[in-house]
C-alpha cells in the first residue's frame, strides 16, 4: 500500500519529524529573537551539542538586545 515503506516504518518517519518541529521551531524563534541565527535551532536535535546550544544562547552576548539599547 505505501510501496517500499510499511506503516510501521511510516509511523516512526511521521513521528521523528512531529518531534523534531516541536524541538527545532521554538529553538529557532529563541535563536532569531536573541539575535542570531535561527538555524542554529537545528543543533538542537543533536543530543549533546544542543546542550552546548543551550548554555551558548544563555551566556552569549545577544545581538538583539545590543541594537535594542544602542551600546
Amino acid at each position: 500500500m505505501f510501496g517500499a515503506v510499511g506503516l510501521p516504518e511510516l509511523l516512526i518517519i511521521i513521528t521523528i519529524a512531529c518531534m523534531g518541529l516541536v524541538v527545532v521551531w521554538p529553538a529557532g524563534r529563541i535563536c532569531r529573537r536573541a539575535g542570531f541565527s535561527p538555524w542554529l535551532g537545528l543543533l538542537a536535535i543533536v543530543p549533546i551539542v544542543s546542550v552546548g546550544l543551550l548554555w551558548f544562547v544563555a551566556f552569549a552576548e545577544w545581538p538583539a538586545l545590543s541594537k535594542q539599547t544602542g551600546s
